[in-house]
């Protein structure tokens, strides 16, 4: 089975993570990251998720799953290792077309959480369609250090300026053409390098006064 690649929008959007041990601490954290409400059920939490409830980052209901806590969220995780508690999670998320990842038990789920390398906001996914996770991983590893920490920066650039070039000018070959310029410049290395003059020059030089940038 092929799986659909998609990348979601769950800004503000009801998220619950059934499970307070390690593996919901993680995927508590990657929702948290792309800015979801987060709602934790489990009779115990790990001192992480204790902390991001105390700190009011996350809702916590301590106590066991029950059939109807799926009801109004997005998106749902099931991370316990009760087969028990995963299937009803699964039933209800089913009947009601709440998006569903059973951890490590890939037909309980509608959709399943690639490997990721994250650099800001550039973000590689990874997937073997469930066949070798193993591969997945080394996959990952070898991007991780063909993409380092520059690409971040970059983006960051490059978001600042097509904010302003949109804005400013509404000619939609001349802009493409100044994009592809400062993507296909020597920016990242000199990103790497710490050579902020040469970057402001050039932005000048391709996008005229007025776009210093660092």
């Amino acid at each position: 089975m092929r799986y659909y690649p998609i990348f979601l929008d769950i800004n503000d959007k009801p998220c619950i993570v059934v499970g307070g041990g390690s593996v919901a601490e993680r995927k508590v954290s990657s929702l948290l990251n792309a800015g979801a409400k987060v709602l934790v059920i489990s009779p115990k939490l790990t001192p992480a998720l204790k902390r991001l409830a105390g700190k009011k980052q996350i809702s916590y209901c301590p106590k066991s799953y029950k059939t109807g806590d799926l009801k109004g969220f997005f998106l749902a995780y099931s991370a316990t290792n009760d087969p028990l508690v995963n299937k009803a999670v699964f039933k209800e998320a089913k009947k009601l077309g709440i998006l569903l990842n059973v951890v490590d038990v890939p037909e309980l789920c509608n959709f399943i959480v690639p490997s990721v390398v994250e650099r800001g906001d550039l973000l590689i996914a990874i997937s073997t369609s469930g066949k070798s996770p193993a591969m997945a991983k080394k996959i990952r590893e070898k991007l991780e250090k063909e993409f380092g920490r520059e690409y971040a920066v970059f983006l960051d650039i490059m978001g600042k300026v097509r904010e302003k070039v949109l804005t400013g000018s509404k000619e939609s070959d001349k802009n493409k053409e100044m994009f592809e310029k400062l993507v296909n410049s020597p920016m990242l290395e000199w990103i790497r390098k710490g050579k902020k003059q040469e970057i402001n020059k050039l932005l000048q030089k391709v996008l005229g006064n007025g776009f210093n940038l660092l």
